[in-house]
């Protein structure tokens, strides 16, 4: 269990701040287990229900994770050590490909749109929190793309909604389904929320039925789903397997469903709803879809318009109200007069970043390498050891993404973002990647 390491204190605050110390130190490592209740009350002396409260407020700050009869274990990525701090140094003169930013000369010039915003009237307490041509603007295109009638909500980008969607929902040490590998955001997300994730397989279409049903019927109170341009992997839902999932959500109907589409604006594959099929029969009770405008428009543009059930919607906005109040509405007009000039054609864009991945896939696969990216700004690299391999292309000039960053149990690979990679230099990229992974030509699996 602990070792050497003796634990402290006699107040369940006290136990927990001495727990979490020895974890930022170092002395106890991600995975040990901890003592059950009576053992450790019996150890300090103190009555069982105070440990019980020390392990609930380590839960809930995301430190460790408890597992029925398992007991209690210090989390394999505390809420303390953020998974984009998992970097390689780039090294002068070399290409960075590990950021996932979109390319800057694709966004269009904020200047004029906000310009525009602030000639607007002036916003006071008590002011409507949503912008009405946001919302309707937004409200047309969820119909366009078949998306269920429900409650709009404007929050500060995508995980801004999700936390609060999930914060909301959800109570400390419910079970996520989530995908793996994911967006190492949410996978920090989860734990800081004091939630624990059941990892869900994902292959070229998206996240595999069969592992969602296995997660939801091991108890899973939430799914939370990339539509297309899935990080890191490029996925993107197809119709059939939009189908076999709304099949299994159907038998599951209290999931709370989360589906971030935050390619909106930068993909040409078209959405698959997932909260209702074709025919408008519902296939959980409660659900939110996020979109977010940081690909499109830029990432400091931190607007995300949602929208879900009455129920879950209105929580959120009761609870924003009493923190963040409202999003900025420079920013929403300033949204409102991007979406409706056309400053970043959605075909133009989706085209670019797709010549450049399919450029980077077909050379790869001319030298006999797999790799994943149907949609978005990122192409996946299935890899046997990602620290060997990352290491070897920084020394030829290239910075991926180590695979670490987003994965949970899925095995290894590497990312690489290609929204600023010239279709001219994926031979050359491809040639090293090839060269670095050798006769054995790395992996094809995702899962």
């Amino acid at each position: 269990m602990l070792g050497e390491y003796r634990i402290t204190g006699r107040r369940a605050n006290e136990i927990a701040a001495d727990i979490e110390r020895a974890v930022g130190a170092g002395e106890l490592e991600p995975g040990t287990a901890l003592p059950p209740l009576r053992d450790l009350a019996t150890e300090l002396g103190v009555n069982p229900n105070t440990v019980a409260a020390a392990y609930r407020l380590l839960r809930e700050r995301g430190v460790i994770e408890t597992a029925g009869r398992r007991g209690s274990r210090i989390r394999p990525r505390p809420a303390t050590t953020p998974r984009d701090e998992v970097r390689i140094p780039v090294p002068p003169g070399a290409r960075d490909l590990s950021q996932g930013n979109p390319d800057p000369a694709l966004l269009p010039p904020l200047g004029p749109a906000l310009a525009v915003a602030a000639a607007g009237e002036t916003v006071l307490y008590g002011h409507p929190a949503a912008d009405p041509e946001l919302l309707a603007l937004a409200r047309a295109a969820f119909r366009a793309d078949g998306v269920p009638d429900g409650a709009l909500a404007v929050c500060s980008g995508a995980l801004d909604t999700m936390g609060r969607v999930l914060s909301v929902s959800l109570r400390p040490g419910d079970l996520v389904a989530v995908e793996d590998p994911g967006w190492g955001s949410v996978l920090d997300l989860l734990p800081a929320l004091g939630l624990r994730t059941a990892p869900v397989g994902v292959d070229d279409q998206g996240p595999l039925p069969g592992a969602v049903a296995a997660a939801l019927e091991a108890g899973a109170r939430a799914l939370i789903v990339t539509s297309r341009a899935q990080n890191p992997t490029g996925a993107a839902l197809t119709p059939h397997r939009a189908a076999a999932l709304r099949a299994v959500l159907a038998a599951h109907p209290d999931t709370l469903l989360i589906d971030d589409d935050h390619g909106h604006g930068m993909v040409d594959q078209p959405f698959q709803p997932l909260a209702a099929g074709p025919d408008g029969a519902a296939t959980v009770r409660r659900w939110v879809l996020v979109r977010s405008f940081a690909k499109a428009y830029g990432p400091d543009v931190r607007v995300a318009v949602a929208i879900g059930d009455e129920e879950t919607v209105g929580r959120v906005l009761g609870r924003q109200r009493l923190d963040a109040g409202w999003v900025s509405h420079l920013l929403q007009r300033a949204v409102v007069q991007l979406w409706r000039s056309g400053a970043a054609p959605v075909a133009e864009v989706a085209a670019a970043y797709r010549a450049r991945r399919d450029a980077l896939l077909t050379a790869l696969a001319a030298r006999g390498v797999t790799a994943h990216g149907e949609s978005g700004l990122n192409v996946w690299l299935p890899v046997a050891d990602e620290t060997a391999v990352t290491a070897a292309l920084v020394q030829r000039g290239w910075v991926a993404a180590p695979g670490a960053r987003f994965r949970l149990q899925s095995p290894p690979g590497i990312r690489l973002s290609v929204a600023t990679l010239h279709p001219g230099e994926a031979p050359a990229l491809a040639a090293d990647v090839a060269a670095v992974l050798g006769p054995q030509g790395g992996t094809s699996r995702l899962v």
